[in-house]
């Protein structure tokens, strides 16, 4: 069959039961389609109803389904945002932190990665609040990310089977280089802070990594092993991924904003980062298991 209906749940609290299945199946057949026999990817967690014609919307507890053509799920290279996909923290709100401005930082991030201001301009504001903290709290920063589950066998398995695995975000290198030895990426780009080797001076290296650096570091890193973006998956939750997300052959709108998972094809809301592992049709017994740092 042409089409494939991938069905994921949260693998800490797996939910995909036969009575899920069939209510899939049946939302299938009520929409005109033709459904082929079920394959588990992983018991309870994951599995592949293969279907002709077309797949109407699924509204399932606790399970994310996304429609995929059957064909070409495998791909060649993996470019992921860092703060909210890759990681569970946004970095510039913990370091916002040491100086009581949390709140004020965290509601200019969210309206960022909702889209509903310029990324540059709210990356500007907030940095230049950070004007005159000391560089140790960098460090002190790092000691609080907590990475989201999965990660780290995403991009183990990813490369196991021949992918190239980039870490591109809006961030700051200081954290990007931790996360992307932490997980094994191939490869890591963010904005650089600068400072004067005791104090941030409030301000960033330019040009600032945003969308449309996020999407050119994907054309040109697909370019340059000589396949396109329909080779690659992207993945992340703001409004200055979704370009990449877009682009790609596989864009993933992982527990993302509302109005970014509005305007993606493939959303996971409820499963962990293996999801993307699932949604190229890897099987559990595939995985290159890894613990999370």
């Amino acid at each position: 069959m042409k089409n494939v209906l991938v069905l994921i749940s949260d693998p800490a609290r797996p939910a995909l039961t036969a009575a899920v299945l069939e209510a899939a199946t049946e939302t299938l057949r009520t929409a005109g389609a033709s459904v082929g026999a079920p394959d588990w990817l992983a018991p309870g967690i994951a599995c592949d109803l293969p279907f002709d014609g077309p797949a109407g919307p699924m509204n399932l507890a606790n399970v994310d389904a996304v429609a995929l053509p059957a064909a070409g799920r495998r791909k060649k290279l993996l470019v992921a945002d860092m703060e909210s996909t890759m990681i569970h923290n946004e970095m510039l709100d913990e370091l916002a932190d040491f100086l009581g401005l949390r709140e004020k930082i965290a509601g200019i991030t969210a309206r960022a990665m909702n889209g509903e201001i310029d990324f540059a301009a709210a990356l500007n504001e907030r940095v230049a609040l950070l004007k005159g903290l000391s560089v140790t709290k960098l460090d002190e920063a790092a000691t609080r990310i907590r990475y989201m589950p999965g990660g780290a066998t995403l991009v183990a398995t990813m490369k196991k089977h021949g992918a190239y695995c980039a870490l591109v975000s809006g961030g700051f290198t200081y954290f990007t280089a931790m996360v992307r030895q932490s997980l094994g990426f191939d490869l890591d780009a963010a904005n650089i802070l600068k400072h004067d080797g005791k104090t941030l001076l409030g301000t960033v290296e330019p040009p600032i990594l945003g969308k449309e650096a996020k999407l050119a570091a994907l054309q040109r890193l697909a370019g340059e092993r000589r396949f396109t973006a329909a080779d690659a998956v992207t993945v992340g939750d703001g409004a200055n991924d979704l370009p990449m997300l877009q682009a790609a052959g596989l864009g993933v709108a992982f527990h993302a904003k509302p109005t970014v998972a509005a305007q993606v094809h493939a959303r996971i809301d409820h499963g962990d980062l293996t999801a993307l592992l699932y949604l190229q049709g890897y099987r559990h017994t595939d995985f290159e298991e890894r613990k999370d740092p």
